[in-house]
């Protein structure tokens, strides 16, 4: 329903991390063909941080590669995704933000697919749940997000979603981590057909968190 049990300092802006993955693949689902087969470049491998290990020159569709950004955490699935969709990271981000607008996602800048650090690369705990209510609409995703482990296109991968283990009735959504950004965590659980979206920015201890929250907010 979008009504919020429990906000603190929801509003304040902070950058988000690999929960922006979220967005990369919601909007990917939005505007091409999960089955559609992608080939890799040079140019797409080895980005910074965490990685799917794409290979120069193998194919792959973009199914896998959204496993490999939701499971693997990978920034280089990010831009592969990006750049086979849109020709460049910027004009994807493009349509990031403009569904970040739909989405009543207010105080919200995304420039880049995979999360790394940027001055005009932030977001809200309130907007990041806006996004995370959005995303747990696209069936697809969900059932990504909620795979713990998958072997596609010749990888077997493994989500780095602990919360999928630990709280009943989680179907994902996606973890995060830099320097300047810290630990970055929205979730969703399902319980007896309602939804509760939550979600840390900056938070160290944010499985204990979202556990402690989302009990609580059934409980409410």
């Amino acid at each position: 329903s979008g009504r919020i049990l429990y906000g603190k300092d929801e509003h304040q802006v902070r950058p988000m991390a690999s929960t922006t993955k979220i967005m990369t693949a919601l909007v990917a689902l939005e505007q091409y063909d999960p089955e559609a087969e992608v080939e890799i470049r040079q140019e797409w491998c080895g980005v910074e941080g965490s990685s799917m290990y794409l290979k120069v020159g193998e194919k792959l569709t973009l199914e896998t590669l959204l496993y490999g950004l939701l499971l693997c955490s990978g920034n280089d699935a990010a831009v592969a995704i990006a750049e086979h969709i849109s020709g460049s990271q910027e004009d994807f981000a493009k349509l990031m933000n403009a569904t970040a607008r739909e989405i009543g996602m207010e105080d919200s800048s995304f420039a880049n697919p995979n999360g790394l650090d940027h001055e005009d690369h932030y977001s809200t705990a309130r907007d990041m749940a806006r996004l995370a209510c959005a995303a747990v609409e696209n069936e697809t995703l969900v059932r990504m997000a909620s795979t713990r482990s998958v072997t596609i296109g010749g990888r077997t991968m493994t989500n780095h979603n602990k919360l999928l283990n630990q709280i009943e009735g989680c179907i994902g959504l996606k973890t995060g981590y830099t320097m300047a950004a810290g630990r970055t965590l929205v979730s969703c659980v399902e319980r007896n057909g309602q939804r509760l979206v939550a979600v840390t920015l900056q938070d160290g201890n944010d499985w204990a968190d979202h556990e402690s929250l989302l009990e609580y907010g059934f409980a409410t």
